[in-house]
């Protein structure tokens, strides 16, 4: 097996399937140091690439314009590589299954398209099994080649956190794991190229899946832990982010903050490491549990909302509320599983059509994902509420005479704050004049 130095030599190329916020970043990364085929069956996203455009705003459009990635829409180029990364999305049904639809798709591609010899390595989040048991048999029926005689396969769990510029791809340790030691070392030498923090190499391939679901869950559970006690200290009047800043003064206290869980990892992933666990006759409890809190959390808020507008003596379904944020994290373009959709969602149950505003995000997007018309904040007037619903830097730079000329002026009434993200000082808008909430 001489996969790794083939690349090195230039003799082969390595190739990307699915070039997202995960893909892309990794293929600009590896096309610094072998030759890189970056395949994506979006045309109108791979005429962008090779426009010198990013769209995911993971690496900018100057990276973009200079990497020497091949970007190409045509599956049969995939013949050329012998190492293939899947970075494809794993998303959910509405039943909260797994959906491998992209992963079996891609594997069907890769499969009709693989070269024998080549290594295929997954990167797409799924429960422990779905490599060796579903994808392998794909890729054997479509390419008529043998696993582990023929070409061989491993896992590598994605890492990278869209619109962080401090956690990196390169910075980031990576677990990998392979078919047979082999294999691993293989997979470990080729990804030691642009991982500058080094490998963790994984027992098996299971136990690397495993690693990336329950990742995620850790952090649904305890953000579903800290959304219950901010449900909780609301009813006994008490501010929740003093009490965590009072908290986080150990040295081992978390650092969880409550919040919406949306996404494309957190919001989706223990549905995943649930649905394979219920199979095997577990009863998921703390998981689900959590999932329950977090999914539910939009529609709290939102009925926050209405709460603050009959105190503060609005009209509900005359009143005009402004939404800050649409996509599913702060300085990130991505909407998907957006949970600011489930807040629009229920104040439409109560009459209120709100005004969104993001700048971070693609109008084309939201409007396609949501049926919502973003607007510049800006041009905005004679609103009763405003809602941070998303951290942008943007929208942390806002002063207090710009808040104060987006409300209408009306005797007798207060203008509402809700703040989620806790972007504001309190103390500044505790008054008279404003009802301030903040989560």
């Amino acid at each position: 097996m001489n996969v790794y130095q083939d690349l090195l030599n230039g003799t082969s190329k390595l190739a990307l399937v699915g070039l997202g916020y995960v893909g892309m970043p990794i293929a600009v990364a590896f096309a610094k140091k072998v030759p890189v085929i970056g395949f994506d069956l979006n045309r109108e996203k791979i005429a962008k690439y090779r426009e010198g455009h990013d769209p995911t705003g993971e690496v900018g459009d100057e990276e973009i314009r200079n990497t020497a990635v091949d970007f190409t829409s045509d599956e049969t180029r995939l013949k050329e590589a012998s190492f293939i990364i899947v970075a494809v999305p794993t998303p959910i049904n509405s039943d909260k299954t797994p959906d491998l639809a992209p992963v079996e798709g891609a594997s069907v591609i890769v499969g009709r398209n693989l070269a024998k010899g080549s290594i295929v390595v997954y990167e797409s989040t799924v429960y422990p099994g779905v490599t060796e048991d579903i994808c392998i048999p794909i890729l054997e029926k479509e390419s008529g080649l043998k696993c582990g005689v023929d070409f061989y396969v491993g896992y590598s769990p994605e890492r990278i956190n869209p619109g962080d510029k401090a956690h990196r791809l390169e910075n980031i340790k990576k677990i990998v794991s392979g078919m047979n030691s082999e294999t691993l070392e293989e997979i470990a030498k080729v990804y030691e190229l642009v991982i500058k923090a080094g490998v963790h190499r994984a027992s098996s391939i299971k136990v690397a899946e495993a690693a990336k679901v329950v990742e995620n869950s850790q952090r649904d559970i305890n953000i579903a832990f800290m959304n219950e006690l901010a449900m909780v200290f609301d009813r006994m009047d008490i501010d929740t982010q003093e009490v965590i800043e009072a908290m986080n003064t150990k040295w081992n206290a978390l650092g969880f903050y409550p919040g919406l869980v949306g996404g494309h990892c957190i919001g989706v992933d223990p549905y995943y490491f649930v649905y394979e666990a219920e199979k095997l006759g577990y009863h998921s409890q703390i998981i689900l549990a959590g999932r329950k809190i977090n999914d539910d959390m939009a529609g709290y808020v939102a009925d926050v909302i209405i709460r603050q507008l009959v105190l503060a003596n609005k009209k509900v379904k005359q009143s005009k509320v402004l939404i800050l944020g649409i996509t599913f994290k702060e300085n990130c373009p991505d909407t998907r599983n957006s949970k600011v959709n489930d807040i629009i969602q229920r104040l439409n149950e109560f009459g209120i059509e709100p005004l969104v505003s993001d700048p971070c995000a693609d109008p084309a997007d939201a409007k396609r994902e949501y049926g919502v018309d973003l607007i510049d904040w800006q041009t905005v007037r004679d609103v009763d509420c405003v809602v941070f619903a998303v951290a942008h830097n943007l929208f942390k730079t806002i002063t207090r005479e710009q808040l104060d000329g987006l409300f209408r002026t009306a005797p007798d009434e207060q203008k509402v704050i809700i703040d989620i993200k806790s972007i504001l000082d309190p103390d500044d808008y505790r008054s008279d004049d404003y009802r301030f909430w903040r989560l």
